[in-house]
């Protein structure tokens, strides 16, 4: 009986020690207290507890951690009511500060975020409201590290996740946004038609010099060429002059060779007259002493005429 006590005594004392073996796992921390006060903190690696005079007060995650808040609704500096929903990312830096400095971390981090929220978005108008999201999210950041870092909690991020106006402001807005737009499409339909038409007055401008050069060109070369037929044409004209006052200098040096008589020369001079006479000229003197021997030149030629 005795044997049986002590082996069950064994039994439940090594029962005992086991149950107090802990292990803290990575990125976890493990806040004790012994006889109701704070007494450490447990990191990674293995851990033995007092039996009943310690115990394990929190179990704490020291990874980053998300929190996603439902829609709040938050009302502008122009009195415009919109709902708004916000991320925050936060990690736990220090376990003992967490696990004592305020009660229910995580639902007082919701209604700081909530009023932290409201309270930026109070001094801002719509329109700064959906342009301003960057500032927002660093305002809101840095109040909240701020605000939870006597609770042991770094936040590491706030991000605005939707931003949601009321309907009628957001029909108006698609509607604006329409129109600007509307108003762009036709700034550059216009820019391109005034591209266009400076491209084609551009074309029709070379063309029409093109067509000046080659006008000039071909007056040019017309002007070369009657220029050319002109000086072709004096050439043959004056070789022609030449010509006929070689031939009456030849015929006036064999006559001068064959010493003509007074008859021969009133004969050419004949000639010459009837030379006259086919010309424009309608009337015709004929000095007395050729009268009488044109009369004779008309005798022989009918005579010839007649054989």
């Amino acid at each position: 009986m005795t044997g049986f006590i002590i082996a069950t005594l064994i039994i439940l004392a090594i029962l005992i020690i086991i149950k107090n073996i802990n292990v803290v796992q990575q990125s976890r921390a493990y806040v004790i207290e012994r006889l109701g006060a704070f007494s450490k903190v447990w990191g990674v690696g293995l851990h033995f507890k007092i039996p009943f005079f310690e115990r394990v007060a929190k179990r704490v995650s020291l990874k980053e951690q998300v929190l996603d808040y439902p829609p709040q609704p938050v009302i502008t500096k122009d009195n415009v009511t919109m709902q708004i929903d916000t991320v925050v990312y936060f990690q736990i830096t220090d376990p003992k500060l967490y696990a004592y400095g305020v009660e229910q971390p995580m639902a007082a981090m919701e209604t700081l975020t909530a009023t932290t929220l409201r309270n930026i978005i109070g001094d801002l108008e719509l329109d700064q409201t959906l342009t301003s999201r960057d500032v927002v999210n660093t305002k809101m950041r840095a109040i909240l590290d701020e605000a939870t870092d006597p609770w042991g909690i770094k936040v590491n991020r706030v991000e605005l996740k939707n931003i949601l106006p009321p309907a009628d402001i957001q029909s108006s807005m698609e509607k604006q946004m329409k129109a600007e737009r509307d108003r762009r499409q036709a700034i550059l339909q216009a820019e391109g038609q005034k591209k266009s038409a400076i491209l084609i007055a551009e074309g029709e401008r070379e063309s029409a010099i093109l067509r000046a050069d080659a006008e000039k060109q071909a007056a040019i070369l017309r002007a070369e060429a009657d220029k050319q037929a002109a000086i072709l044409k004096a050439d043959g004209e004056a070789q022609a002059i030449l010509a006929v006052q070689k031939a009456m200098a030849d015929s006036l040096a064999m006559l001068n060779e064959k010493a003509p008589n007074e008859q021969v020369i009133k004969l050419k001079s004949i000639e010459a007259m009837q030379k006259i006479a086919d010309g424009q000229a309608t009337k015709i003197i004929i000095p007395s002493e050729m009268q009488g021997l044109v009369g004779m030149a008309n005798g022989i030629v009918e005579g010839v005429k007649e054989k």
